[in-house]
């Protein structure tokens, strides 16, 4: 019988001879070598699902060439290596990193997207050195509290992930420029995220957010805020003093309105297409002046704006799929015959734009355009409506301007003569002025003027000839306007118990202003006060300060518990570094607002609780 089993393979002759066969190392040894002189180890799509013990221990470990070469004159001078600077990971099948991470301190880019990454380990915050981590697209649900000693992180991209919150503790990354959380499951942002003061891009695409923090205004060098695809119905006003924002994505929410933007001078572009949109007003439009690309697609837009004229510098215009054309109302019908605007249902001031390329109209059910002029692109469409631009002569003007008819609707004529008699009102809003015309001062005659709005212009002062009416007038609105300064005329008004100046540029106040012993009520948001106006603590009958949205840094409470009417003050959105404990013996307030400043204490959860609680705090740490 045969020594060899049948079907059974004959043995190896030289078995016992041959050197066993090493198994083919996961990560070349060149690599590992070439990565000692370079500092950089690029180990991205070879399948890993583990990092060789090698790869963390590559600046630890004596390589094997310094058993083999122990001349000192060769050309492998293997003693001579790099720290690990830059590390790729990506595109791999790796489920977890060994706390063998920490061998790495000098790591400045670690990217390890494009995994299966579900946890970051502890031993991160040892990586001191790190400006860039690339976690995305990877399972991760939450964010390790150790990622607040990455100090010099500059950008964190955690796109394509789990996460359902941002820790508190990331606004510790003070200096973090680049923040990508898109395409997560986030439904709220912490507040910590105002103190990322240095951020340039934040990007929050693709989650199921209901609201922005209003600390989010802090930032005052983003460049690039993107919310697309999320569950906004609206955008804080802390927004408007994001005064370095150039780039602004709001598409697919559901937004019914524009927010009002004053401050955003460098806005570049502004895409809030597929949202609920129905107004846009010359608010929304009137200091966009750089503004280049505004896109309005799929809302339900039925007018737009003369003011839409002011955006010199737009380049392209996207209202594609709104409601455009489509009359609404019997005013809107009486208005259009009266203006003899049949003709179109766009202004024709769109003409004049010297800088639009692209003028997107698919889908509006427009009137008054023939078909082909539409068909024939932006540049003949604007020359059809610039051709339509009516431009009356000045005899005409003038006598529409003196003489209004029966068929004068209130709203179009200079001056609302029915507010003037009926309502006490001198009113001049609106209209992007720079100066109040003298027809509407003149208009007023002998009657007995008790409130003036001149809110929405341009204008750079207080009209002079408001001083005309210090007799009688106790409320005044100039908001949304330019002015820097609050003139003397002003300070005259003695029966002012009202001033709205919100939206403007002011600085300080004069301290004429003493005067106003009649004063109950002040609004001074979105200026650009950076101390709180001393003048006001000398007028005791002050009841309502709102002053939010600046830049002020302290306050005196000394002198607020001094002001013995005081119930409402709203400090919302400035720059107080703390709040003094005696402020909590303010005991006639009944509302403070303090929410969006860069303080420690009191933290959100007292803030959130109310003004009462906030007092009680404050009180408590008075030191006895």
């Amino acid at each position: 019988m045969s020594r060899f089993r049948r079907g059974g393979k004959a043995p190896d002759p030289l078995s016992g001879f041959r050197a066993p066969k090493e198994q083919e190392p996961a990560v070349p040894h060149g690599l590992i070598k070439a990565a000692r002189k370079s500092g950089q180890l690029n180990l991205s799509a070879r399948g890993l699902t583990d990092v060789p013990v090698s790869v963390w221990r590559i600046n630890v470990d004596t390589p094997p060439e310094a058993h083999q070469n122990v001349d000192f004159g060769g050309s492998d001078r293997w003693w001579e290596q790099t720290d690990l600077t830059k590390l790729i990971l990506a595109s791999n099948k790796l489920q977890l990193l060994s706390e063998d991470i920490s061998l790495l301190p000098a790591l400045v880019v670690l990217d390890i997207h494009d995994n299966q990454i579900v946890s970051l380990p502890c031993a991160i915050k040892e990586l001191t050195n790190l400006q860039k981590l690339n976690i995305s697209h990877n399972k991760i649900k939450q964010l390790p509290k150790e990622l607040q000693h990455l100090q010099n992180l500059k950008s964190l991209l955690l796109q394509h992930n789990q996460l359902e919150e941002l820790p508190d503790s990331i606004g510790h990354l003070s200096i973090l420029e680049e923040l990508d959380v898109s395409n997560n499951c986030l439904r709220s942002i912490s507040s910590s995220v105002g103190q990322l003061t240095g951020l340039v891009k934040f990007n929050l695409s693709s989650n199921k957010l209901t609201a922005l923090p209003t600390e989010i205004g802090k930032m005052k060098n983003l460049k690039q805020l993107d919310c697309t695809s999320n569950l906004l119905e609206n955008v804080p006003a802390s927004v408007a003093g994001m005064e370095s924002l150039e780039q602004l994505y709001l598409r697919q929410n559901k937004l019914t309105y524009l927010p009002e933007l004053p401050f955003l001078t460098k806005l570049k572009e502004l895409h809030v297409g597929n949202n609920q949109i129905q107004t846009l007003g010359p608010e929304h439009l009137q200091n966009l002046s750089s503004l280049s690309v505004l896109e309005l697609r799929y809302n339900k837009l039925k007018v737009l704006p003369e003011e839409i004229s002011l955006l010199n510098g737009l380049e392209r215009l996207d209202l594609s799929n709104n409601d455009l054309g489509r009359c609404n109302g019997t005013r809107t019908f009486q208005k259009v015959q009266l203006l003899s605007r049949r003709t179109t249902s766009l202004p024709c001031t769109l003409g004049s734009l010297p800088n639009l390329k692209s003028l997107q109209l698919e889908g509006n059910p427009l009137r008054g355009i023939r078909r082909d002029i539409l068909n024939k692109g932006t540049q003949e469409l604007l020359k059809y409506l610039k051709g339509r631009v009516q431009v009356p002569d000045v005899k005409t003007q003038e006598d529409e301007n003196s003489t209004a008819t029966a068929m004068t609707l209130p709203s179009e004529s200079v001056v609302n003569t029915h507010a003037i008699v009926t309502l006490k009102t001198l009113e001049y809003c609106e209209k992007q002025a720079s100066l109040i015309p003298e027809a509407v001062f003149n208009a007023t005659g002998s009657s007995f003027i008790t409130t003036v709005n001149f809110s929405k212009n341009q204008l750079t002062e207080v009209p002079a000839r408001i001083v005309e009416m210090k007799d009688s007038v106790c409320d005044v609105n100039l908001g949304f306007n330019k002015i820097s300064s609050i003139s003397l005329n002003l300070c005259m008004l003695l029966k002012l118990t009202h001033i709205d100046m919100r939206n403007n540029v002011l600085t300080s106040l004069p301290s004429e202003m003493e005067a106003m012993t009649r004063l109950q009520s002040v609004i001074l948001s979105f200026n650009r006060f950076k101390h709180f106006p001393d003048v006001l603590y000398r007028i005791p009958t002050l009841e309502t300060i709102l002053i939010s949205s600046n830049q002020i840094g302290s306050i005196d409470p000394t002198q607020l518990i001094k002001m013995t009417k005081l119930s409402t003050l709203d400090l919302q959105n400035n720059d107080l570094l703390q709040i003094p404990p005696a402020l909590g013996n303010c005991e006639s307030l009944r509302a403070l607002h303090l929410e969006g400043n860069p303080f420690r204490n009191p933290r959100a959860a007292i803030l959130a609780k109310g003004t009462v609680a906030v007092l009680e705090y404050l009180r408590s740490r008075i030191p006895t």
